[in-house]
């Protein structure tokens, strides 16, 4: 019930727009290591955190045009992607060789259960948050089309020059 009830009001911050913190789960990496969400930090730096599946052909058009300038971003800003599988148990298998396979440089995160998407009211994917230096979610974007990560980098700049 306590759960339940901080996962409603979780939402309730999220749906005003508010600048909630990320809420608490237990994730894993891609080599099983355990990563709780709520402390997720970038030493007060941006962090994108991007869901995606395998199977999802927009997340992975996406993750790919990110990666081709993310060194960039990096060295311009700092920032750090996070990219969080939301495929089921059964196709995790699938999250590796996708992301070897793009070579994509990011921290993957798995959440097969689909718990922290649901957490953060996610209804479609690509689904893109970007957290502040505090840990705040300050941006969110869904779905996705050719050229969108040009306005998530520009948000990033915005928050790198406050």
């Amino acid at each position: 019930m306590k759960k339940l009830l901080l996962l409603g009001i979780t939402l309730f911050f999220i749906l005003l727009n508010i600048n909630a913190q990320l809420p608490s789960f237990t994730l894993k990496d891609m080599n099983g290591k355990t990563v709780k969400t709520d402390t997720l930090s970038n030493d007060g730096r941006p962090i994108i955190i991007d869901f995606f599946a395998t199977w999802c052909k927009p997340c992975n058009r996406e993750l790919t045009a990110i990666s081709e300038v993310y060194e960039d971003w990096q060295a311009e800003t700092g920032v750090k992607l996070i990219a969080v599988s939301i495929d089921v148990a059964q196709n995790i298998n699938k999250v590796r060789p996708l992301v070897e396979q793009h070579n994509w440089p990011y921290e993957v995160l798995l959440d097969p259960n689909s718990d922290f998407k649901r957490a953060l009211g996610i209804q479609m994917i690509p689904y893109v948050l970007i957290v502040d230096g505090s840990g705040n979610i300050v941006y969110k974007h869904n779905g996705y089309t050719d050229g969108d990560e040009e306005e998530l980098i520009e948000k990033v700049r915005e928050l790198v020059n406050k």
